[in-house]
């Protein structure tokens, strides 16, 4: 499998078919059995240890769910936490408040995590990943806990960013809504990889992007 600059690739299957172990050891989490991981002609597993932290503070950007926010922590400050590291705080915050406010958040910046509804938490979590410029950015099921409407809100951002960025982007979902916004599907289940194309996808596809 392979997922191109600027390019959305979606993994869908069931939940327990291996997805989110993969996506950890694309991330480097996880050593894999066998086979490699290149992230722009680059073996992550023949890295040294401070290549691999850099990997994945710099290359790497990783898109969870609502949940995973710091609570009390206003969106600005859960946005900045990478910033912090690779920029500080004052080259850092103006990078971030201009991503937020892409996003749509610029009157939120300043809320609490318990203040902000699902899709405005989730906003902030793309923010993180994408704050960094990532050349791969791994999504774990970002509108598992979403309604339809916030979906699509989240999927067209998502795939917008992706392009705009030019990053490539790896989704993982087991929701076929979320799949057909995507330029390639692939299937995990059973331990293979394969080509995922349902009718319903497809069908998705064309009335969401319209939408959108």
């Amino acid at each position: 499998m392979s997922v191109a600059p600027g390019e959305l690739v979606a993994l869908y299957g069931p939940s327990g078919s291996g997805k989110t172990t993969l996506l950890e050891v694309i991330a480097g989490m996880l050593w894999p059995d066998s086979g490699t991981v290149l992230v722009a002609g680059q073996d992550i597993f023949a890295m040294s240890r401070r290549e691999m932290d850099d990997y994945r503070l710099r290359q790497l950007g990783v898109i969870g769910q609502p949940h995973n926010l710091i609570p009390g922590a206003r969106a600005v400050e859960n946005a900045s936490l990478k910033l912090l590291l690779t920029h500080g705080r004052k080259q850092g915050t103006p990078v971030i408040e201009g991503l937020l406010e892409q996003l749509g958040l610029k009157d939120r910046m300043r809320h609490r995590t318990e203040e902000l509804s699902m899709g405005e938490r989730q906003r902030v979590l793309i923010a993180m990943a994408l704050a960094t410029d990532p050349k791969l950015v791994l999504a774990d099921e970002p509108t598992g806990s979403l309604d339809r409407q916030r979906t699509r809100e989240v999927l067209g951002l998502l795939r917008g960013l992706c392009v705009e960025r030019g990053a490539a982007m790896l989704l993982v979902t087991h929701d076929p809504l979320a799949a057909g916004f995507a330029d390639h599907v692939h299937e995990l289940r059973d331990g293979r990889l394969e080509e995922y194309r349902p009718e319903n996808v497809r069908v998705a596809a064309g009335s969401l992007r319209q939408e959108v």
